[in-house]
């Protein structure tokens, strides 16, 4: 089954259909093939169905859809689960995707010469509190990072599902967007257009993944001063000096030390079917969990 095909699913439950749809989900125990079978709109269709227009069509509410997953989430393992999973998962990635989003105009332009860092890498050009706030780079490295960053985050509050099949599933879900999205980029932006070399950026990144968990459950298990530590080797690269050159400001480390924290706290008081409305949308109309907070940086120049 397709990519798109999947996605779709979940994008059913999200925006709402028909009554018998929802009622022929709630027995997928008897039946998973209702769910290979069925006839989806697309994720970016309106919330009003025209699949048959006779039909009086209402849309379902917030709870509708928490009823529904909380329905699949008590069966670990199935295909019910795996096809929720990837549809919720894909809407979570574009919310960490989308907080340090770059675009390197230049890439479409033939013949356009493609501006650098110091450090050789493109430049491109972003927006949000992660470059302007903090001064960050608009990089391919960056919106890496900002996104692992905040895949971390989650994966942190989708620990907490009950069933330990259920966490591999999500979490693993979660890192084939990231890939994907990967190396989209790095063939639209950055001009590798052998998979081969595109591949082996890819093995890389899984590899800084996975360290990337470890060195923030450290810093989470032994303190701020160690979280801290994480972050500015992540994010700022490890170096004494701001992407301009200037002397790094700590207290941008920090800042960033404390929108962890919080995100964490404000996460764990959700349940995990309310995570894709409670973080934001990817087009930032919706600020959500995942938003700048001034009161973050308050309480850093507070604690000067």
């Amino acid at each position: 089954m397709s990519s798109r095909r999947l996605s779709t699913l979940w994008a059913r439950e999200m925006r709402g259909s028909q009554t018998s749809y929802i009622s022929q989900c709630a027995r997928i125990t008897t039946s998973t093939t209702l769910l290979v079978s069925a006839t989806c709109p697309s994720t970016r269709s309106t919330r009003k169905s025209s699949l048959q227009p006779n039909v009086a069509i209402r849309s379902y509410s917030q709870g509708k859809v928490a009823d529904l997953a909380k329905n699949f989430s008590r069966r670990p393992g199935t295909a019910a689960e795996t096809y929720v999973a990837y549809g919720m998962t894909q809407k979570l990635f574009e919310a960490c995707s989308s907080q340090a989003d770059y675009k390197i105009p230049q890439a479409s332009q033939k013949g356009a010469e493609v501006p650098k860092t110091e450090a050789g890498e493109d430049l491109g050009v972003g927006e949000g509190w992660w470059y302007k706030e903090l001064g960050l780079k608009p990089t391919f490295s960056t919106w890496s990072q900002v996104t692992f960053l905040h895949m971390y985050l989650l994966t942190v509050r989708l620990r907490a599902l009950p069933y330990r099949e259920s966490v591999t599933t999500y979490s693993r879900h979660l890192i084939d967007h990231f890939s994907h999205e990967a190396e989209h980029r790095m063939d639209m932006y950055h001009d590798l257009g052998s998979r081969t070399i595109r591949n082996k950026y890819l093995k890389d990144l899984f590899i800084q993944w996975r360290g990337i968990i470890a060195a923030y459950d450290e810093g989470l298990a032994k303190g701020d001063a160690v979280l801290g530590a994480a972050v500015w080797r992540n994010l700022w690269k490890g170096s004494q000096t701001g992407p301009d050159g200037e002397e790094i400001d700590w207290a941008k480390v920090a800042q960033v030390v404390v929108y962890i924290r919080r995100v964490l706290s404000e996460l764990a008081k959700k349940d995990e079917v309310d995570l894709v409305f409670a973080i934001g949308s990817a087009d930032k109309k919706t600020r959500g969990i995942f938003g700048y907070s001034e009161a973050d940086k308050k309480l850093v120049e507070s604690s000067k």
